[in-house]
């Protein structure tokens, strides 16, 4: 796994000795002496991963990892903070600066190279959605907002983990819930909510490692933050964990404020991407959707109908058209207009079976899609929809004004293509209100034959 590494440390000894590590990893690296410039070298090159020294003249390494945390670009980028300093206070100060985790010098190369892996596993996954997330916004998606900080209410499953070790998660507010064992620790986290995941090692009676793999296995529980709970002597399992998924460790005796630190850490990330996940969806449902009525819009149906037809499904296209539509719209004005294409969307919407795909194919136009129905069920539907909408006149003003709908109705089956079908319903729509509108009419052979209604 190769990845771009910015190396910042004031001595050059250390520059030197780290970049040498790194590229004989295959890592591509990039080095900064002071703090300004390790800020000026993120924002330019968007590195991966930052290994940042925390005792540097001017600006420490703890503001340099405040102010990546604060910048849009580079608030996601993991920082490894690489001290001298054993105190755990200071452990902890770098924590709530937004560091993902400690090393000390001197850097021991099977631990570093664990904790890259881990990290760059999370950053690649981050990257992948926000990419996601930054297409869907070019499309006009709206960007997620930023995650709460609060964590009343988060949800943390302790595996082999005693609750006095977690004692201190219950003052920002959040659950804790105690597994008896794997498998009831697997359904806790199959079933949910579940927001983060804390596994001793060792496991009392089971296999932790195990239980990693299978978490990162299953689709539904593999973007749940793991956090090893671990013995000194466990440092050597805890670097297999990493390499299995895990995405931070605390060691015993477990500190508080540390523990606490972690946490935020990792559910903040969990509730960043759990937004851009959403935003995606979001943006993708506002990509499918006819903004003024809610209905499928014209991209969608004709995409949904190719499918039906191209994997043999039979498929029937119910066009409709707004009778008069345009003087209602020159008599009462375009908000009028909307008004009742919203209310014909909603008389359509609720009289077709749940199957079928309602959407507003253009102007006044509308197009339903039935899948694996009959002629009898075709007819049905397409009668039911235009009784729905004449039952019942709309109110303008002080103005009662009548609404009707004409309908053409054209079936397929393999081999038909989407634009044949769709012609051939278009030109019998055009039979129905030649014929005196408020009517279904069925595509006959004519209708096959090519003819196309007018513009």
């Amino acid at each position: 796994m190769t990845a771009r590494i910015l190396v910042v440390d004031d001595v050059a000894a250390n520059l030197r000795l780290l970049e040498a590590k790194l590229r004989a990893e295959y890592f591509e690296v990039a080095l900064a002496s002071s703090g300004p410039d390790a800020l000026a070298q993120a924002a330019r090159w968007s590195p991966d991963v930052v290994l940042l020294d925390v005792m540097m003249p001017g600006m420490d390494g703890y503001e340099v990892c405040r102010r990546l945390k604060q910048q849009p670009a580079t608030q996601h980028v993991p920082v490894v903070m690489i001290t001298a300093l054993t105190e755990q206070a200071e452990r902890v100060r770098g924590l709530q600066a937004g560091a993902d985790d400690f090393l000390s010098k001197p850097v021991d190369d099977a631990t570093l190279f664990a904790r890259l892996r881990a990290l760059l596993r999370v950053k690649q996954v981050l990257d992948a959605w926000r990419l996601r997330a930054e297409t869907a916004r070019e499309l006009g998606g709206v960007p997620p907002e930023q995650p709460s900080e609060d964590l009343r209410g988060a949800t943390v499953l302790l595996l082999g983990v005693p609750r006095e070790e977690a004692a201190a998660l219950v003052e920002d507010g959040i659950e804790l819930m105690s597994a008896a064992d794997e498998q009831e620790a697997w359904q806790v986290a199959l079933r949910g909510p579940c927001d983060l995941a804390l596994l001793s090692l060792p496991l009392p009676g089971g296999d932790a490692l195990r239980w990693a793999s299978r978490l990162r296995a299953q689709i539904e529980t593999r973007d749940l933050p793991l956090l090893l709970v671990a013995d000194e002597q466990q440092r050597h399992v805890v670097l297999r964990a990493f390499d299995l998924g895990a995405s931070d460790h605390v060691l015993r005796p477990v500190d508080g404020l540390e523990l606490r630190a972690r946490m935020r850490n990792q559910l903040r990330r969990r509730r960043y991407q759990d937004r851009l996940r959403a935003d995606l969806d979001r943006s993708l449902e506002l990509a499918v959707t006819d903004p003024l009525t809610g209905l499928r819009n014209r991209r969608f149906v004709r995409r949904h109908l190719d499918q039906l037809l191209r994997s043999g499904t039979p498929a029937a296209a119910v066009m409709i058209d707004v009778d008069r539509f345009k003087g209602l719209n020159d008599r009462y004005g375009h908000a009028a207009g909307d008004v009742a294409l919203r209310e014909v969307a909603s008389r359509l919407r609720d009289n077709v079976r749940a199957s079928d795909v309602v959407a507003r194919f253009g102007g006044e136009e509308f197009l339903v899609v039935m899948a694996e129905a009959g002629p009898e069920d075709i007819a049905a539907v397409a009668e039911r929809l235009r009784a729905s909408v004449a039952s019942a006149p709309l109110r303008i003003g002080s103005d009662l004004v009548a609404l009707t709908i004409s309908l053409g109705t054209a079936f397929g089956g393999p081999g038909v293509s989407v634009d044949a079908l769709l012609s051939a319903a278009d030109a019998a729509l055009y039979r129905a209100k030649a014929a005196g509108r408020n009517r279904v009419q069925a595509a006959d052979s004519g209708d096959w034959a090519g003819r196309l209604a007018p513009a």
